[in-house]
């Protein structure tokens, strides 16, 4: 057991299928790494023209995007917005995707990813490989729904984005809630992802059409004054 929280702790620092998939997204498939749709954090998103647009389900990142790096609890501030999530779509259809809990090969006894459940009050996302590699059968398995009903957010562009892309979510990018905490590699590939995007967004790439949301519908899904 202690060689596994070992690997787990080496494992969430350094992500070599994420690095090997960049490259890859870089030179064959640039356009998922851009978003549907940015915002600075979940109080910006309205859940309720999500779900009636067509969206059934909402899966997050979990470090820095709705908890501080490595923590347990919900980001404070986020706490009305997560608990509206939570009643427009449903407690069970609201889950946690991440690479610190619930991977087998880093949490194999699931207390990671039962300690989270207990404190957040929904459920994490058990998968075999680390985004943003694998598919969405898990997900879908536990949602009941397509893959374009299933809305993806989270904080970083080579892991939550691409893997949202790859599978068909609508996808929502947030900005960490803060730069305490992480380590000095993840800070090196978010100003690269940065640098990379926008000398792309200076030549026009755009991030392709979701079927519920065209690209200049996303606006409908932003809210001026957050929760």
């Amino acid at each position: 057991m202690w060689w596994a929280k070992l690997k787990g702790a080496i494992g969430q620092r350094f992500n070599l299928e994420g690095i090997i998939s960049s490259s890859k997204v870089l030179t064959n498939d640039p356009h998922l790494l851009l978003p549907h749709i940015k915002i600075p954090n979940i109080r910006y998103i309205n859940w309720e023209e999500l779900h009636r647009r067509g969206f059934k389900a909402v899966v997050f990142d979990k470090d820095n995007t709705i908890t501080l790096p490595y923590s347990l609890n919900l980001w404070d501030p986020l706490k009305g917005s997560m608990d509206s999530c939570k009643t427009v779509f449903g407690e069970g259809k609201v889950a946690v995707l991440s690479n610190s809990v619930g991977l087998y090969e880093f949490d194999p006894d699931d207390s990671g990813a039962e300690a989270v459940e207990r404190e957040l009050g929904i459920a994490v996302v058990r998968h075999k490989v680390k985004k943003p590699g694998g598919g969405s059968e898990e997900i879908i398995r536990l949602f009941g729904c397509k893959t374009g009903e299933v809305v993806m957010v989270g904080d970083r562009r080579f892991t939550d984005i691409v893997f949202g892309n790859r599978n068909g979510f609508f996808t929502v990018l947030t900005e960490p809630l803060t730069g305490d905490g992480e380590n000095f590699v993840v800070k090196m590939v978010r100003k690269m992802e940065e640098l990379v995007v926008s000398n792309w967004f200076r030549r026009g790439l755009k991030a392709k059409s979701h079927c519920f949301l065209a690209n200049d519908e996303v606006d409908l899904v932003r809210l001026d004054e957050p929760l």
